[in-house]
C-alpha cells in the first residue's frame, strides 16, 4: 500500500510546478480520493473579501477530510492590493490573482467564485466600502451565488459585527454574507436568480473565528466557546501523501503576487467556529443532521448500493476493476430529478470513469490563438490504456455538427490520431480576454454580461465534444481545444487556445507628460492577429492637442509581427489632459484594443484585451537636478515616470553602494517596500546617511511596519504605523506653507492634490524626532488629522525625506500635482 502512496505525493508535488494548463493524469491514491467526493453529497461555501482571506486549511479541510462539495467565493480579485512579482496593478494585478486563486483550488480541491465588486484600494470600514460597491447589486451576486451552489453550510471568514477594527471590504463581506442567508429563501428578493436556480436556505451560518480575532491568544484560552464549533484540521491523507496542513501551504503559497509563500505545518491543528444562525451541531461535526449520503436525492438509494462498496472494495492495483460498476450508476445519476446534484455528480462521475477507463483524450490546435470565424487544425489524441473495451464514435462542435463518426475501436495501448478543421463561430463574448474587463464599470463594480457573473474566467470559447462507447452506453465528454508545445528546458507546455481579434495597437507609454509646449514623436505599435492583414491605424485626442499625421497605412504578413509607427503630438499652450486612443480600420472592421499578454510559471498565460490609448498631460512644472538614482524596491513604475519629465534615472544596485558611487546623483529615491524587501538596504544605509550628510537629497517612500530590515531608515528616528488615508478627495492641508518643498521650483497649493486616484497614502510614520518637520495634513472621514505623510528633515548639508503618499500610483496614473510635488522634492536643496 504504500507505493501508491508514495506515487501520489511525487505526482501531486509536481502538478503543482508544472505548466498550469497541463491534463489531469491521476495515480489510483488520487482516483479512490476522488470516488470519496463522488459519495458524499453535501456542499459548503466559504465568503471572504479577496484573494488570500481564505482559511486554506480550512478549505481544504472540507474537501479532502470531509470530502464536501466546498466552494470559495471571494468579493473582489484583489484588483487594488500592490504586486510583488512584476509591475501589472489594477485590472491586470486583479487578473493574476484570479488565476492564483484558481491554482490555489486545484490545489486544496475547492471551487471558486466572484462577484462584481471591485477592489477599489483599502477601506476603513463597510460604510466607507459601501458608497464604492453598489451593495444591492454585489449583495445580489451573493444571493446568486448561494441558490447556484446550493451549500448545506457557510463560513464567514470576517466577523460581521466589528466595522472599522479591519479591512472594511472584510466585515463588509461578513454583512453581506448575513443578509444573503436570510434572503436566499425569498423567491421576492431578486427574482431573477430564484426563477433560474431556485430559492435555498442553508442549515447553518459560521464565523471562522480564532485567537486573533480576541486580541491575544491568552484572551481566547480565557473565553466562553459555549457557542463554538472546533474541527480538527491536522490530519494525514495517506491516499495524498501529504497533511491537510501541507496541501493549505501548498494552496496559500500559490498567492505569489502577495509574497504568501508557506511552509506546510504537520501535527494537530484547530479551527474553530462560531455559530451564527442556524442549529449547532452537538458533536463539532459541521454537517451534523444533514443528509450527505446518496439517500438524500430522490433515487439516489440505488446508486448508493452501486457506489458506496466501491470505496471499502478499492482495488489500488487495478482502479479500472470498478469501470463496469461506474457504469451501471451513470444511467441512474443521469435520471436524478434534483438537476443541481445531477450536473455535480455526473461531472464527478463521467471524470472517474476516464481515469478508471485510462482513457486520454485530447484536443491541440496548430495554432495558439485564432480569429472569430476563422478555420484552424486541430489535431486530436486519443487513447485507452485500460483493460475495457472502449470505442469512439464520434467528435462533434457544442453546436452538434459532426467532425468524425468512424466509430472506431480503442485498442489497448494503440495511440489514435485524428486531425480534423474547427471553424471558430461568432460568440458572445467574441473574444477569449477576461469578461469582466470587456466594459468600463464604475470605481468600485465591474460589469458583467448576467450569464458570468460570479464565473473566476471566460469559459473556453472551443470545445469538442467525444462520444466514447462502453458495451451498451455511450457517454459525451466535452474537451477545450488547448495549444501546447516543446520547450527545450520545460519540455511539453501547455497553453489555452484564445480567441483574439484580427488586429490591436498599443501606445506603449501609458502616461505621457508634457513639461513644455514642445511636441513629442509618440510610438504606435500595431500587432497582427492574421497573416496578411492590412488597413489604416490613427490616433484620437482631445481638443486643443495636435496630432500628425492624421493617419498612416499598414500591411503586415505574419500573425504576431508588429509594426511601429511615429505620431508627432504637440500640447496646447495652457495645462491640459486627456487621453490618445489608437484607432485602425482593417477588413472592413474597427479595431480599439490593446493586446496584453501575463506570463508567469505559476499560472496559465492570459491574454487580455484593454482599450488602447495612453493618458496625455500638459502641466505646468519646473525642476532643478537632472541625475536620479534609483534603488528598486518591491515594484513601481516611478523611473519611467521621472524619465517623462526629463530626469535622467538610474538603477543602484544597493550591494554596491559606496560613498564614491553615489556622489554623482542630484538626488536618490528609494522605491516602495524596499526596506522589507531588499536585505542589504540594512548595510547601505550609513552609506546613504552619508549622501545626505554631503549634500544630497533622499526620498524614501513608504514601507510597512512589519518585517523591517533595519529599524533605522534614515539619520534620525521615525517610527512607521497602519496610518493611512484611503479617501482619495480628502482635503489635504499644509501644514508648513513657506517650508520650500513647498515653493520651489513649483507653487504646490491644495489644487495639487485634485484628481489622485485610490488613496492619498499609506503606513504613515506616527510618531519621528524633532528635526523632521512634518509638511501636509490628512484625513478621513471622522477620524483625526494624520501629519506623517510627508516629512522632511535637514541633515548636514542636505535633505531626508520620508513620504508614504502614494506616488507609485500617482505618477503612473499621470496626476498632475503629484508630479509637481515630487519635482520639488527632488530639487530639494538645489
Amino acid at each position: 500500500m504504500h507505493k501508491p502512496y508514495f506515487s501520489a505525493l511525487l505526482l501531486f508535488l509536481t502538478a503543482i510546478v508544472a505548466t498550469a494548463q497541463a491534463p489531469k493524469k491521476p495515480t489510483a491514491s488520487e482516483i479512490y480520493h476522488d470516488l470519496q467526493k463522488l459519495n458524499f453529497v453535501g456542499s459548503a461555501l466559504y465568503i471572504a473579501a479577496h484573494p488570500d482571506d481564505e482559511n486554506t486549511r480550512l478549505i481544504s479541510y472540507l474537501v479532502n477530510d470531509v470530502h464536501a462539495h466546498t466552494a470559495y467565493l471571494s468579493i473582489t480579485r484583489g484588483d487594488g492590493g500592490q504586486n510583488l512579482i512584476g509591475p501589472e496593478l489594477r485590472e491586470l494585478l486583479g487578473v493574476i490573482r484570479t488565476q492564483e486563486l484558481m491554482e490555489a483550488r486545484k490545489i486544496d480541491g475547492g471551487q471558486q467564485y466572484f462577484t462584481r465588486a471591485n477592489d477599489f484600494g483599502y477601506s476603513k470600514n463597510p460604510e466607507e466600502t459601501f458608497e464604492f460597491w453598489t451593495k444591492n447589486e454585489v449583495l445580489g451576486d451573493v444571493v446568486l451565488a448561494i441558490r447556484k451552489f446550493k451549500p448545506d453550510i457557510i463560513i464567514n471568514r470576517f466577523d460581521h459585527r466589528s466595522p472599522g477594527s479591519t479591512h472594511g471590504h472584510h466585515t463588509a463581506s461578513a454583512m453581506l454574507s448575513m443578509d444573503a442567508f436570510d434572503q436566499v429563501d425569498d423567491a421576492s428578493k431578486y427574482p431573477k436568480s430564484a426563477e433560474e436556480f431556485g430559492t435555498w436556505q442553508p442549515h447553518r451560518l459560521f464565523f471562522n473565528t480564532s485567537w486573533w480575532f480576541y486580541g491575544s491568544r491568552e484572551k481566547f484560552e480565557k473565553a466562553d466557546k459555549k457557542n463554538l464549533v472546533s474541527v480538527e484540521t491536522g490530519n494525514y491523507f495517506p491516499a495524498l501523501g501529504l497533511s491537510n496542513g501541507e496541501i493549505a501551504a501548498l494552496s496559500r503559497s500559490m498567492h505569489k503576487s502577495q509574497g504568501f509563500g508557506s511552509t506546510g505545518a504537520r501535527g494537530t491543528e484547530t479551527e474553530y467556529l462560531e455559530l451564527l444562525k442556524g442549529s449547532k451541531p452537538p458533536d463539532n461535526n459541521l454537517f451534523e443532521g444533514i443528509d450527505t449520503a446518496w439517500t438524500r436525492l430522490e433515487g439516489g438509494n440505488k446508486i448508493g448500493e452501486i457506489l458506496n462498496p466501491l470505496e471499502s472494495n478499492f482495488n489500488f492495483n487495478d482502479p479500472s476493476a470498478m469501470l463496469p460498476q461506474l457504469l451501471k450508476a451513470y444511467p441512474l445519476v443521469l435520471d436524478l430529478k434534483d438537476e443541481h446534484w445531477r450536473n455535480i455528480k455526473m461531472k464527478q462521475l463521467k471524470q472517474l470513469i476516464l481515469d478508471c477507463g485510462g482513457i486520454f483524450i485530447e484536443a491541440v490546435s496548430e495554432k495558439n490563438s485564432v480569429n472569430p470565424n476563422q478555420n484552424f487544425a486541430v489535431n486530436i489524441e486519443a487513447i485507452n490504456r485500460g483493460k475495457n473495451e472502449v470505442i469512439l464514435k464520434s467528435i462533434k462542435n457544442p453546436q452538434g455538427k459532426i467532425l468524425w463518426n468512424s466509430a472506431e475501436n480503442l485498442s489497448f495501448n494503440a495511440i489514435k490520431k485524428i486531425e480534423t478543421t474547427v471553424t471558430s463561430e461568432s460568440k458572445i463574448p467574441p473574444y477569449s480576454s477576461p469578461y469582466w474587463l470587456n466594459e468600463t464599470g464604475s470605481l468600485g463594480m465591474y460589469v458583467s454580461p448576467e450569464k458570468f457573473i460570479g464565473l473566476p474566467e471566460t469559459p473556453a470559447l472551443e470545445q469538442l465534444v467525444f462520444e466514447l462507447q462502453f458495451e451498451n452506453i455511450t457517454i459525451p465528454f466535452t474537451k477545450n481545444i488547448i495549444y501546447k508545445s516543446n520547450d527545450p528546458v520545460k519540455g511539453e507546455v501547455y497553453r489555452p487556445l484564445e480567441i483574439l481579434p484580427e488586429v490591436t495597437a498599443s501606445i506603449p507609454e501609458k502616461v505621457w507628460i508634457f513639461a513644455n509646449e514642445e511636441a513629442k514623436t509618440i510610438p504606435v505599435i500595431v500587432r497582427a492577429g492574421k497573416d496578411n492583414i492590412s488597413g489604416k491605424v490613427s490616433i484620437e485626442h482631445p481638443n486643443g492637442w495636435k496630432v500628425e499625421p492624421a493617419q498612416q497605412t499598414f500591411e503586415i504578413e505574419r500573425t504576431g509581427e508588429t509594426k511601429i509607427f511615429n505620431f508627432i503630438v504637440t500640447p496646447p499652450p495652457t495645462q491640459n489632459e486627456g487621453y490618445l486612443k489608437t484607432r485602425i480600420v482593417a477588413d472592413g472592421k474597427n479595431f480599439d484594443k490593446e493586446l496584453v499578454t501575463i506570463d508567469y510559471e505559476h499560472i496559465p498565460y492570459q491574454s487580455v484585451l484593454i482599450p488602447s490609448e495612453a493618458k496625455i498631460a500638459k502641466i505646468d512644472i519646473h525642476k532643478k537636478g537632472q541625475n536620479i538614482g534609483y534603488i528598486n524596491g518591491a515594484g513601481d513604475a516611478i523611473p519611467e515616470s521621472l524619465r517623462q519629465i526629463g530626469y535622467s534615472v538610474s538603477t543602484i544596485d544597493p550591494s554596491t553602494i559606496s560613498k564614491s558611487s553615489l556622489s554623482k546623483f542630484d538626488a536618490i529615491v528609494i522605491g516602495i517596500r524596499a526596506y522589507n524587501t531588499v536585505p542589504e538596504l540594512a548595510f547601505a544605509q550609513p552609506s546613504l546617511n552619508k549622501y545626505v550628510e554631503n549634500g544630497g537629497t533622499l526620498i524614501v517612500q513608504y514601507n510597512t511596519s512589519n518585517s523591517l530590515v533595519t529599524e533605522n531608515l534614515g539619520p534620525y528616528a521615525l517610527k512607521l504605523s497602519r496610518d493611512r488615508v484611503t479617501d482619495e478627495f480628502s482635503e489635504v492641508k499644509i501644514l508648513a506653507p513657506d517650508h520650500p518643498i513647498m515653493n520651489s521650483p513649483n507653487k504646490i497649493s491644495s489644487k495639487d492634490f485634485d484628481g489622485w486616484v485610490q488613496e492619498r497614502g499609506l503606513y504613515f510614520p506616527d510618531e519621528w524626532a524633532k528635526e523632521f518637520t512634518p509638511i501636509l495634513g490628512m484625513n478621513d472621514k471622522g477620524e483625526a488629522q494624520t501629519k506623517g505623510s510627508l516629512l522632511v528633515a535637514k541633515y548636514g548639508k542636505g535633505h531626508y525625506i520620508y513620504t508614504g503618499l502614494s506616488f507609485f500610483r500617482e505618477l503612473p496614473a499621470g496626476v498632475s500635482g503629484a508630479y509637481r510635488l515630487f519635482a520639488n522634492m527632488l530639487s530639494l536643496g538645489k
